[in-house]
């Protein structure tokens, strides 16, 4: 306790120079020492602290800058080869800024400021969408290659956990429930902190020493799909072939397992790479997968809905068996337009003449047949370069869609 009222009384005369106008480089360099010695389960304690004798939610902000600015010197040197942009130079970088929101959600609880806890509570949020998609959907897999598959569990288990007390932290907020909801934020802001060290000390140091450059070239490819928070990456450029987790085959070496952090290394005395291979004898190889053609034949004849697909010249090439307008072999090679009452065939040849020329990329229509409620969607087939390849019909009984209401998630299902 005494070695805590120690950094306590050093922090603040620290925030007291700050508040005179006092340069922040020369603070920083004065406590360096003490911000980095600063453990995650200390933050709270001293905050608390310097609450009780009188030191500003402004100003105690102001340490979180501090403690973020060494917390950054010290992830630079673990970074030391990363180029900016590189992705997992990104995701130290995030963590800095998760670092900063959530020790401040700490002191806004603290001091019961609701409207700071909301805003700050609704950017946290964002986390789950962006930092924590990206390791699980993007990173995870390569481990799970690997034969490492406690490590992406555990924390994809925690990950969920923040997500919920995020949620309900906001619920309270909105419910008026102060008391709850400064007890759940200060939970919450601990979480997030202990998330951050878990992956600054394990995860991203075994990330390094794992993951080649060509699959870190795979995964720049695809981040941006789930997006960043709170930073933008810089461009990072890789001449290494882009390489997916279904595409490694190695063991790990010697070398690799000596250099791994002690937790992930324990693990991996039981741990057995996954060398099995996705591309297979007669497969079709497509732009995100491959499949058979026996495959490919079954799930379009198990679609719950029907599909019609009509080529460039307006022919009837395919449909799929699960229909509600009744098709049959004859159609195939038939002109679209002949396969409409003649009272429509213009709205038909309007809706191939926009979707040809690129003034439209949709066209749907809903209609009832008895008790049913049908939908019907016409989308335009361009390749890559945008180039019109044809229309796709899809039609589908929506009639139990629209009844639904409520959440069913998948843990309900029995």
């Amino acid at each position: 306790m005494s070695e805590l009222l120690g950094k306590k009384e050093r922090l603040k005369r620290a925030l007291k120079e700050l508040h005179k106008g006092r340069n922040v480089e020369e603070v920083k360099k004065e406590i360096k020492d003490l911000l980095s010695s600063i453990s995650p389960m200390e933050i709270p304690l001293i905050e608390q602290e310097l609450m009780h004798e009188g030191i500003s939610i402004e100003e105690i902000a102001r340490m979180c800058d501090l403690h973020v600015e060494l917390f950054r010197e010290d992830v630079e040197n673990k970074e030391e080869k990363l180029p900016e942009g590189h992705p997992l130079h990104t995701l130290y970088k995030e963590n800095e800024e998760i670092t900063k929101d959530a020790e401040k959600l700490a002191l806004y609880a603290k001091a019961l400021d609701m409207e700071k806890m909301k805003e700050i509570a609704k950017e946290l949020r964002k986390i789950g969408f962006t930092h924590y998609d990206r390791e699980e959907t993007l990173i995870f897999p390569y481990l799970e290659r690997r034969g490492i598959t406690a490590v992406p569990s555990t924390l994809w288990r925690k990950h969920d956990e923040i997500r919920i007390k995020l949620r309900q932290l906001l619920q309270f907020i909105e419910k008026g429930l102060n008391d709850r909801a400064r007890e759940k934020a200060m939970e919450v802001s601990q979480l997030l902190i202990d998330m951050v060290f878990r992956e600054n000390n394990i995860l991203y140091p075994a990330l390094q020493t794992l993951l080649t450059e060509g699959e870190w070239a795979a995964i720049k490819q695809q981040e941006s799909i789930f997006g960043f928070y709170k930073v933008k990456p810089e461009e990072w450029k890789s001449d290494a072939k882009p390489l997916h987790p279904y595409e490694i085959y190695k063991e790990l070496t010697e070398e690799q397992l000596q250099q791994l952090p002690e937790e992930i290394k324990m693990m991996m005395k039981s741990a057995k790479a996954d060398t099995s291979k996705i591309e297979r004898k007669g497969d079709i190889k497509l732009d995100t997968g491959y499949m058979l053609p026996e495959e490919i034949n079954e799930i379009f004849k198990n679609m719950p809905f029907g599909i019609t697909f009509i080529d460039k010249n307006d022919r009837v090439r395919f449909f799929s068996r699960h229909r509600i307008f009744r098709r049959t072999a004859s159609v195939l090679g038939r002109p679209v337009q002949l396969c409409h009452p003649p009272k429509s065939v213009h709205i038909v040849e309007k809706i191939l003449k926009a979707f040809k020329d690129g003034s439209r990329n949709k066209a749907d229509f809903w209609i009832k047949m008895g008790d049913k409620f049908v939908y019907i969607l016409y989308i335009p087939v361009r390749d890559a370069n945008g180039k019109y390849l044809g229309t796709l019909e899809i039609e589908q009984d929506i009639t139990e869609l629209r009844k639904l209401e409520g959440e069913k998630k998948i843990l309900d299902w029995k």
